[in-house]
């Protein structure tokens, strides 16, 4: 049954026109993927749907009666309110509803903070689950999701991937996890102006869509080459003279004209801008950069680690893995030197030069506008050692023209981190501390994010629940055990695949008997021999398999065919048979050697 469908909807700011003549529908128990680059409309896309908006041309048409839930990416509560009354704000009939109100606070693990107490004293990542808990209120048909894993631990968004897979309702959510979406979609549609029809849809996982995409950028690009010939012999006998002209049709012409129009909007739809990133590192790096030795904080009674020792050279790349609160952003200060530990030294090099990106990005004031963000006095700012115009320095973040002047508050959250990049790399560094940097950002941005920080030459301390992006990345994991969890030493891994079957292996029982117990504790493997497997090759490592079982299925139903009577009586028949049973054999051999490669960087023996 169709819950919701979108007819030709279009919808434009000022001059900017973020999409037009998009059409989809949504079935019963679909879950919906929405991605695309940031500023394509993803959000008001949502908010159309929801009803928060109303499109420029098109109408959507619910059917009737459909219950549907909107989470927001940045939850709006009232100052004082409490857990139990977010959860019945948006009843219809309150009184009558405490009961299932318990039941969520249950589910969601809320009741731990008692039902009265303040939403606003909540974190973001809690703070999310009490509005999740407060659309589920609404007994959802369909849920329309904005980006949920903003603000998540990785736990939590584990836990969150479980829930959205069994849930009875569909859902349509935006965001930019790439394992969140292979793990949970059922369907990807990709917003962006650079498809032929700026809405491509594609069903199936994350892995699927990426296929397709590549699919369709690279038809888009052979359809312009091939606009571009035509156009550029109509222009050639145009130009021959007065006499040939007098000899073709005005209509051959005037195609030609429009032929030249078809040709710019094709190249202006398929030029593709990234995002420049690159950051400097600081004159006369030592490479010993910090090192902690046994070092352990409490607050009061409360422990958050203990005999921890972190050593960070040149080239260190260090993640920090933990549950919300668990003492994550006290780590990094007491690194810092910001605050002093409990027990323990911590040892930094002489003149220790750092640039902090914060999770909240703090420091961009969202009243003034983005040129004067990067650029308070004058017109040039200071890049590894040169003076850059500011407006040309935008343009390395996609703040073309009159976006320059916009102030900061009606920025995308995509477009409010790419400027705080743009703030953090004014500052040469011998160590980067980047505190979610991927909130809301695209996966082209995530890619050239990637590679820069992969380049740079001095350390890393990542905090993200970006799990490819730290897997990428991250020579070593750091990991707070998890809450509940007894004992408060830190785990060492080498990546994120071990951490997360570690986690899972914790089950409520052996948690109670403490890590020495449960799970055994890995080890980190040498980060010199270690080969990193890139997004695209971890997807195809987990479905090399099944895509051989398929290919050996088609290989034997071939051969079945092959020997029928009235098949080998039928020349023409057998040899197109024989032709794809070759092929097939030889995808078959291709495959087995790509999966042995595969595995053996993964394993990190090559």
């Amino acid at each position: 049954m169709i819950l919701i469908n979108a007819h030709n909807l279009s919808k434009a700011f000022a001059s900017k026109t973020l999409f037009a003549g998009v059409s989809f529908g949504i079935d019963e128990g679909e879950r919906v993927g929405l991605v695309g680059p940031n500023g394509a409309g993803k959000s008001t896309l949502l908010k159309i749907i929801a009803g928060q908006m109303a499109p420029d041309q098109g109408q959507v048409s619910p059917k009737r009666g459909l219950r549907l839930g909107y989470l927001e990416q940045t939850p709006q509560f009232s100052s004082d309110e409490t857990i139990i009354q977010a959860l019945l704000s948006r009843t219809d009939h309150p009184d009558d509803a405490y009961a299932e109100a318990f039941a969520w606070l249950g589910q969601l693990e809320l009741a731990q903070f008692g039902e009265n107490f303040p939403v606003q004293q909540l974190s973001g990542g809690w703070q999310k689950r009490v509005a999740l808990a407060r659309e589920l209120m609404r007994e959802p048909e369909l849920l329309l999701l904005d980006e949920p894993t903003n603000h998540l631990d990785v736990s939590s968004i584990l836990w969150l991937e479980e829930f959205l897979r069994q849930a009875r309702f569909s859902t349509l959510m935006v965001t930019h996890d790439r394992l969140f979406l292979q793990r949970v979609v059922t369907r990807v549609m990709d917003l962006d102006p650079r498809n032929s029809n700026q809405l491509l849809v594609v069903n199936g996982g994350y892995d699927k869509y990426l296929e397709a995409k590549e699919l369709e950028l690279a038809a888009s690009a052979r359809h312009e080459t091939v606009k571009r010939n035509t156009l550029r012999r109509e222009t050639e006998w145009l130009r021959r003279g007065s006499i040939a002209r007098q000899t073709k049709q005005q209509a051959r012409i005037d195609a030609a004209h429009n032929l030249k129009d078809e040709v710019a909007q094709l190249e202006s739809r398929n030029r593709h801008r990234q995002v420049k990133i690159e950051f400097g590192e600081a004159e006369n790096a030592p490479q010993k950069l910090i090192e902690a030795k046994s070092i352990s904080m409490q607050f009061g009674e409360k422990t958050l680690f203990s005999q921890l020792n972190v050593l960070l050279r040149r080239q260190s790349r260090l993640a920090i893995l933990g549950d919300n609160g668990i003492g994550k952003s006290t780590l990094i200060k007491v690194l810092l030197g910001e605050i002093l530990p409990t027990k323990g030294v911590v040892q930094r090099a002489e003149n220790l030069q750092v640039a902090y990106f914060e999770q909240n990005r703090e420091t961009l004031n969202p009243n003034l506008s983005v040129l004067k963000n990067i650029c308070p006095e004058g017109d040039y700012v200071s890049y590894r050692g040169q003076h850059v115009h500011v407006r040309s320095y935008l343009d390395r973040f996609l703040f073309f023209g009159h976006q320059a002047e916009l102030p900061v508050h009606r920025l995308s959250g995509g477009e409010q981190a790419r400027l705080r990049l743009a703030q953090v790399m004014l500052s040469d560094a011998q160590v980067l501390v980047l505190d979610e940097p991927t909130n809301d950002l695209d996966a082209d941005t995530l890619d050239v994010l990637e590679n820069s920080l992969s380049e740079f030459p001095g350390a890393l301390i990542l905090v993200t629940h970006d799990r490819y992006f730290m897997d990428a990345l991250a020579d070593e994991i750091l990991a707070f055990p998890p809450l509940g969890f007894p004992g408060r030493e830190l785990v060492k891994f080498s990546d994120y695949w071990q951490w997360e079957k570690w986690f899972r292996a914790l089950k409520p029982e052996a948690r109670a008997k403490g890590p020495s117990e449960s799970a055994p504790t890995p080890t980190a493997t040498s980060a010199s021999r270690r080969v990193k497997l890139s997004f695209k090759e971890q997807f195809e490592l987990d479905h090399i398999e099944e895509e051989i079982l398929k290919l050996e299925q088609r290989q034997q139903e071939l051969q079945t065919e092959s020997q029928l009577p009235e098949v080998l009586t039928d020349r023409q028949r057998l040899q197109k048979l024989m032709t794809e049973l070759s092929n097939v054999s030889m995808q078959i051999e291709n495959k087995y050697e790509r999966w042995e490669l595969l595995s053996a960087k993964s394993a990190g023996k090559i």
